[in-house]
């Protein structure tokens, strides 16, 4: 075995020894790249990179490629120093930039950013919210450019560019963002004009007063405030959103329920505004905790997108790291966030009308989507280990394993993320095992806790998904996807329409390769209209036994459109009969399951299937 050492307070000119060591992953992969070259594939054991504990700031994504690869079955790995010992260094791998040089006016803290930008802020490591109110003051009427308002108080936005619009619910499963453009008076009023920090309308209506920060109008209101949304985002959401119910039809996403990011918002303290009213010459501004102080807080907020890509390596490993300070900036491009399902979401192109009620209920959904990327991503990686590594503090989701094959993720935490945890798309033979996922999907809601698509051989089990506000588990089609004991709590926390564990589509063309979904547990699947386990969307060869269901709006459904096909469920236990339990479609077998309304005597009944069901190794927050 061959070692290398790296450490913030080393050099790149030193030779990477553990008194010399490295002070960039860059430099060590570098020097890793250069053995394993030199060796020609006759290395003669494993090349350990040792990362000594404290923060390694990148400045620019860590990027491995073919060349990174291990040798005639040997590894190369990157690991903490101390790795699986009680003295294992806490090492931090992190794409943030702290900042310093506050100033604090009327209790509020001002730093000079640049031309920083961000979505998230982490303040000793708690993650700061962004400064916001609940909805559009006033009454309010959407237009095919954005919205007219009663109500004055848009126009003293201190840059309206900055502010973004939150939509939950569009969709029971959907929750979109978009950017604002402009805002201005309607054509009543003359214009607006800003005076030492009052704002007035022209000699056309009465004046428009800020005081205090309360926005008044004179008693003629000063014409409409208009707001005119940022394009092509809004005008997608006219296109994707549209749909009838109860016979009403409805059109475009309405009025937001949260408007994000404006001075004028920051009342709450522990929240934070980021002014990019100057190109350049951004400022970010915080409005502290009582207990916090500019000089003994650590703020940092994230800048890079992607901190870990690995492309088309084999043989390597990743132990005991922590991935943190990421962000994801595409929300806050004029193209916005068109939400729809899950991960994905709009860019443009065909829509499609699919009818859920012939001639009565009917939604539009995109053609093709996109999807929420990942702040580390391995792709057509082959026996690639991510073993008791930690992802926190990003801005989109954690871990992205595309295309490959054997390729596992164990003993791993995920938390604090914008979105999801685990993504695995098109990879052969993946493992996701024993880790632990909570606090997920904190900024783009319709995130699943675990996602895999177009897999082969996957295998899902003893993982713990808990608290995050829609489905925990999520495959589509696949083939011979493994779903075992895994346990699911507090799943549904937002959102509507999904579950603890979701399979949607073909899952094989036989029970041989086809989906297993067993001794799995799911409890406390939250919001109205869910099904804890949830068989949908024409799901097919799917065997779903030995489950144990609690506390949901619905246990299961087994009537869905396209209906279900070659799909069994056997020996499970709930608290209610799942939705068509009465009437059994054609294309389910339904046998030998266990309904106990009483709580006590499920627990007891399912003790062994719950006992094995979750973590192999419990952590502790």
């Amino acid at each position: 075995m061959t070692e290398f050492h790296v450490d913030p307070a080393g050099s790149d000119s030193w030779p990477g020894t553990a008194e010399r060591p490295f002070a960039s992953l860059h430099r060590a992969r570098d020097a890793v790249r250069d053995l394993v070259g030199d060796l020609d594939g006759t290395a003669t054991g494993d090349v350990v990179v040792q990362l000594r504990g404290g923060t390694h700031m990148l400045t620019e994504p860590f990027e491995l490629t073919e060349a990174d690869s291990g040798r005639d079955g040997h590894r190369i790995v990157y690991q903490a120093h101390g790795y699986g010992s009680a003295g294992q260094e806490e090492v931090v791998v992190s794409g943030g930039r702290e900042i310093t040089g506050w100033r604090v006016e009327d209790g509020m803290w001002l730093a000079d950013v640049g031309d920083l930008d961000t979505r998230q802020l982490y303040v000793d490591g708690r993650r700061s919210e962004r400064a916001a109110m609940d909805g559009l003051p006033g009454t309010v009427t959407m237009t095919e450019t954005g919205y007219e308002s009663d109500n004055a108080a848009p126009r003293a936005w201190h840059n309206p560019a900055d502010v973004e619009f939150v939509y939950r619910g569009v969709y029971p499963w959907t929750e979109a963002r978009f950017g604002v453009a402009a805002v201005t008076t309607g054509p009543d009023s003359g214009a607006t004009i800003v005076t030492d920090g009052d704002v007035t309308t022209g000699t056309d209506s009465d004046a428009t007063t800020v005081t205090d920060g309360e926005v008044t109008t004179g008693p003629d209101g000063g014409g409409a405030t208009v707001i005119t949304m940022a394009q092509p985002g809004f005008g997608w959401a006219l296109d994707l959103y549209n749909y009838a119910w109860d016979g009403n039809t409805y059109h475009g996403p309405g009025l937001p329920t949260r408007v994000e990011n404006d001075v004028t918002f920051l009342t709450e303290p522990g929240t934070f505004v980021l002014d990019r009213s100057r190109p350049g010459h951004h400022v970010l501004r915080y409005l502290p905790l009582p207990e916090e102080a500019p000089d003994r807080t650590r703020v940092v907020a994230p800048v890079l997108e992607t901190l870990l890509r690995a492309t088309g390596t084999s043989g390597v490993s990743f132990r005991g790291l922590v991935f943190a300070d990421a962000t994801w900036l595409r929300p806050g491009r004029p193209e916005g966030f068109p939400h729809y399902h899950g991960s994905g979401y709009y860019e443009g192109g065909p829509v499609d009308r699919v009818e859920l009620v012939e001639g009565q209920a009917w939604v539009t959904v995109p053609r093709e989507s996109a999807r929420i990327p990942a702040c580390v991503v391995i792709e057509d990686g082959v026996r690639v280990e991510v073993e008791r590594c930690r992802f926190t503090r990003m801005g989109a989701a954690g871990l992205e394993l595309t295309g490959g094959a054997d390729v596992s993720v164990r003993g791993c935490d995920f938390d604090t993320l914008s979105a999801g945890a685990v993504s695995v798309t098109g990879t052969a033979n993946p493992l996701v095992e024993d880790n632990w996922i909570h606090h997920t999907g904190l900024e783009f809601t319709g995130s699943p806790g675990i996602a895999v698509l177009g897999t082969k051989g996957c295998t899902l089990a003893h993982n713990q998904v808990e608290e995050v506000p829609h489905c925990g588990i999520v495959a589509g089609p696949a083939e011979g996807t493994r779903i075992l004991r895994n346990l699911t709590v507090g799943t549904m926390g937002v959102l509507a329409d999904g579950g603890g564990v979701y399979l949607s589509g073909p899952q094989g063309d036989s029970y041989e390769n086809g989906a297993v979904i067993r001794g799995n547990v799911i409890k406390d699947t939250r919001t109205p209209y869910n099904f804890a386990l949830y068989t949908d969307y024409g799901a097919a060869w799917v065997t779903v036994e030995e489950n144990v269901v609690a506390r949901a709006d619905n246990t299961a459904v087994l009537q869905v459109s396209p209906p279900l096909e070659n799909v069994v469920y056997r020996g499970n236990f709930w608290d209610a009969d799942p939705v068509g339990a009465a009437d059994v479609p054609a294309g389910v077998t339904y046998e030998d399951n266990t309904t106990l309304p009483d709580e006590e005597k499920l627990a007891a009944a399912t003790a062994g299937i719950q006992r094995h069901a979750g973590l192999l190794h419990p952590r502790s927050r």
